[in-house]
């Protein structure tokens, strides 16, 4: 009897242990990437993309991801095993996720495997603020607050193929939104550098945009060029 009081104890103080680990896991990070990505460079590499199961996505920036972030560069990634996408909890926001956040790669597949991914990789690490339902809701709510490619349109920023200052590019995005936009380039089939993701940061709690307190490595050319799709 003495040692089954024991076994159960210890049993408790593994399952407090493993929930304090899981829950210090999901809290170490200080505020979010949200990071929207052009498919025109996306599919404009060497590599190619393939349009969804649904169609050939809009002519406009998509959702890459939602990223738990700390102030020192570092982030978190793949923080809680135990609780792994399922695709029946964002039911509701298959439709919406299908037109703001399509998957581009190969081959063509309805959007599970990518969401699956982000949620498991960068979801499960803000867990102590956002669900998974709310982790995709609030992506899709963060990105209707700031059309990007509205704003760059507007300041004479066409995806035409044409190149563009790097510099007007993050004034019109700043100028449209108030904050600070980092850009992250990619090359086409020929080589030459192309506008490919646009990062805003969003506080820890996920209610806002913020000025980034660090921006990611790399840099792209004084002018890129922003392909058409």
């Amino acid at each position: 009897m003495k040692m089954q009081s024991i076994n159960v104890l210890l049993l408790i103080k593994l399952l407090t242990l493993h929930s304090l680990l899981v829950l210090s896991a999901s809290q170490d990070f200080d505020f979010f990437y949200f990071v929207q990505q052009w498919p025109g460079s996306y599919c404009d590499t060497k590599q190619g993309c393939c349009y969804p199961s649904t169609g050939k996505p809009e002519s406009d920036f998509g959702i890459h991801g939602l990223w738990p972030n700390r102030n020192d560069g570092s982030y978190p990634s793949n923080c809680d095993s135990s609780t792994p996408f399922d695709a029946s909890k964002i039911s509701d926001l298959t439709n919406q996720m299908r037109s703001d956040w399509p998957t581009l790669s190969c081959p063509s597949n309805n959007g599970l495997t990518f969401w699956g991914h982000e949620w498991d990789k960068h979801g499960t690490c803000s867990e102590s603020v956002l669900n998974q339902h709310a982790y995709f809701a609030t992506a899709l709510s963060l990105k209707n607050e700031i059309n990007l490619l509205q704003a760059l349109e507007r300041a004479g920023i066409q995806p035409n193929g044409q190149k563009y200052s790097i510099s007007d590019i993050k004034s019109a995005i700043k100028g449209a939104s108030g904050y600070t936009p980092w850009i992250e380039c990619n090359n086409d089939s020929s080589g030459n550098s192309q506008l490919y993701q646009i990062y805003l940061c969003v506080d820890s709690s996920a209610s806002g945009f913020i000025e980034c307190p660090v921006f990611p490595n790399g840099s792209c050319g004084s002018s890129i060029e922003f392909p058409s799709f």
